[in-house]
């Protein structure tokens, strides 16, 4: 029964207002007591903004016990109980530059005529500490907890080498900095092999890994594990202290602690907005994972001025990169059949929207993947969206099985054409070794005729289709004896007289494309257009790289062990030799027109590239050195002979530096180059 008084409105307001809050409460839980979230951060986020808008429209409805009166979730007794001295706050969220502007219109009426400078910085998804010293030395590690008490992990906090445990006679006699304690990416995938080779159940990501490593009641547990920190602001001191934020943190890194220099000070909103625009393009390449930027005030004076509002400080905003995550079901498991014979499992999902676009279907990789994972047809699972790269299942909430889920097994028999299926040796891939089988003809097909491959302009899926179908191509091959087969192609579907003439035309057209070109459009693994152009370039001809013994391919500049032994292996299929021997009676060009690389005055020289050029772009300066015979590489190797160092460069210079790999400026590359040019 409805109440005296109070609406049927406001009484559906009220119990959706206590079922967000349970939802809320319980994920809270499971973030940041367990370790273990089972939604993503967007599906959280748009719980609490539900919530605070349904409150700030009935305020009568706000409790003390709400969600939106607290920062996080209450601390673990078992580790002791750190009083916050000045409150550990969470942010307040903005989604898009309109919000932004919103939020710094608010500031800016709260201090009329006060100009405002800010800095960026990139919000590390990891565990919130507060770090306490006194006399020099760290006395106190906490995590965040509810914003006011947190966990005593002092113990765990000394074993990460980037925290200071004393400092210089200068520092001030007791004081507090916060941080974000971090897993890597790099260090994330490391430790979830391990734990995979152990048989332990893996982290769902970064955030998890840091927050359970440092969690964790035997401190050797966390010293084994590749935690990092970036200190990110002065919590409070005792005696004097810069005047504003960006100074503050200047002087914290001539203290000695880790300061972020993905920072950036900025001078007014636009710029803001500029620097999250570069950092979403970029946010692929940054080292951690960071789901947006945060924004804060320059100025302490006007910190203090500004305040809190709720449990957010009003000078300081989280602006969120779009959401990158969500769960959804996996109804099924297919299998595509690639031009290789890959076996390649696919996820079937229950429709899903990730950054804006709705997806069903994400790639699972291979069987060991799934297996490492404990994914399994039915689960509810959590879906990654990074950038235009294909959405991938990232693992499964194993909390939410119900026990009808099903274990996936790998077909024996090829989908497409029910031959044999094998796993060779050291792969990780199962393949059909029935090299008749339509999917891989088919695929390879499509790939012969491309623009980079042949480019037999004409011949579309649907046409390659047809050819397969009617029997007139068993192999590509084939395709330059369907002269011989005009009329049967004139009466395909669709065709007629003009076409057929037109695709025969293309065909004779494509027996003079780059030798480079017909290596790539065989189809051999591991060898993409690039290291096709290096074959074609270091052997001159078909039939030298055809006799390539491995260690003659593992000269070749950017050839490593797998590829060259997919080369030999290709080269040693007599099905395959058949079909080159018949290209070569058709007509079709298997030697090098230009000259070839070693007579070039790079040949035998390997660059790789590496942040931001000034005066020509990554693209230019890579085809600049192919010209002069030098082969260009995506990472660093022993094998690197320069790596070239542009701007903003990351985790390849610390590489080069390590192998003693030679480094070259923008300046000193343009003068190799043009001095070789000559």
């Amino acid at each position: 029964m409805i109440g005296k008084g109070v609406s049927a409105v406001e009484e559906g307001v009220k119990k959706r207002i206590e079922k967000l809050r349970e939802q809320i409460n319980y994920h809270n839980y499971r973030y940041y007591v367990l370790d273990s979230p089972e939604i993503s951060d967007a599906e959280y986020d748009a719980l609490m903004a539900e919530l605070r808008r349904l409150e700030e429209e009935h305020p009568q409805l706000i409790t003390p016990e709400s969600p939106t009166q607290r920062v996080g979730a209450a601390p673990v007794e078992a580790f002791g109980v750190v009083e916050h001295l000045v409150p550990l706050l969470s942010l307040a969220n903005v989604f898009s530059y309109d919000e932004l502007l919103a939020w710094h219109r608010r500031a800016s009426n709260l201090i009329p005529g006060r100009s405002m400078d800010f800095v960026c910085e990139l919000k590390l998804d990891g565990l919130a500490v507060a770090l306490t010293y006194s006399d020099g030395r760290l006395t106190t590690g906490a995590t965040r907890g509810d914003g006011y008490r947190g966990e005593d992990i002092t113990q765990n906090l000394r074993t990460i080498r980037s925290i200071p445990l004393s400092l210089p006679k200068d520092a001030p006699e007791e004081f507090e900095v916060r941080g974000e304690v971090y897993l890597s990416k790099a260090g994330f995938e490391k430790l979830n092999e391990e734990r995979a080779r152990e048989g332990q159940p893996l982290f769902a990501n970064p955030r998890n890994a840091a927050a359970g490593s440092v969690r964790q009641l035997d401190p050797r547990i966390t010293a084994k594990r590749p935690l990092d920190i970036y200190i990110y602001a002065l919590g409070w001191a005792e005696g004097n202290v810069p005047p504003s934020h960006w100074e503050t943190l200047e002087y914290l890194k001539s203290l000695g602690f880790k300061i972020s220099p993905y920072n950036a000070y900025v001078t007014d909103i636009s710029e803001v907005e500029n620097y999250y625009q570069h950092w979403l393009e970029e946010r692929e390449n940054i080292e951690f994972e960071s789901d947006g930027i945060v924004i804060k005030v320059n100025s302490l004076d006007l910190q203090r001025q500004l305040g809190v509002v709720g449990h957010d400080p009003r000078w300081a905003v989280a602006y969120k990169f779009p959401a990158i995550q969500a769960t959804t079901r996996l109804l099924d498991i297919g299998i595509s059949v690639g031009r290789t014979g890959s076996l390649n499992p696919f996820a079937i999902l229950e429709p899903v929207s990730v950054g804006g676009v709705t997806i069903k279907q994400a790639a699972l990789h291979n069987e060991e993947d799934i297996r490492r994972k404990d994914i399994r047809i039915g689960d509810t699972v959590i879906v990654q969206r990074a950038g235009e790269v294909i959405p991938q299942v990232v693992g499964p909430v194993v909390s939410k099985r119900s026990g009808e889920e099903r274990i996936f097994v790998m077909p024996s028999r090829c989908p497409a054409c029910g031959g044999e299926v094998v796993k060779p040796e050291g792969e990780v891939m199962a393949r059909c070794i029935n090299t008749s089988c339509p999917a891989q003809i088919y695929e390879l097909l499509t790939h012969f005729v491309s623009r980079p491959a042949m480019d037999i302009d004409g011949i579309g899926e649907k046409l390659a289709a047809a050819l397969l179908h009617s029997g007139l191509v068993k192999d590509v091959a084939d395709l330059y004896c369907l002269c011989e087969h005009e009329q049967e192609l004139i009466d395909l579907e669709r065709m007629g007289k003009k076409s057929a003439q037109n695709v025969l035309n293309a065909i004779e057209r494509s027996k003079d494309r780059p030798l480079s070109s017909v290596i790539f459009a065989l189809g051999i693994r591991h060898v993409g257009a690039e290291t096709a152009e290096l074959l074609a370039s270091h052997f001159g001809s078909m039939d030298r790289l055809a006799r390539a013994s491995e260690e003659e391919l593992l000269s070749v500049p950017t050839i490593g062990p797998k590829i060259a032994e997919s080369i030999h292996l290709f080269f040693r299929e007599e099905a395959n030799l058949r079909v080159i021997d018949k290209m070569r009676r058709a007509g079709v060009r298997l030697q090098a027109e230009v000259a070839k690389a070693k007579e070039l005055p790079l040949a035998g020289q390997e660059f790789v590239v590496t942040g931001r050029l000034e005066a020509f772009t990554r693209g230019e300066a890579e085809a600049w050195i192919k010209e002069l015979g030098g082969a260009v590489g995506s990472s660093v190797t022993g094998k690197t002979t320069f790596l070239v160092v542009g701007a903003d460069s990351g985790s390849k210079l610390e590489k080069a530096r390590a192998l003693g790999t030679r480094l070259l400026g923008e300046e000193e590359l343009r003068h190799l180059l043009e001095e070789a040019n000559k």
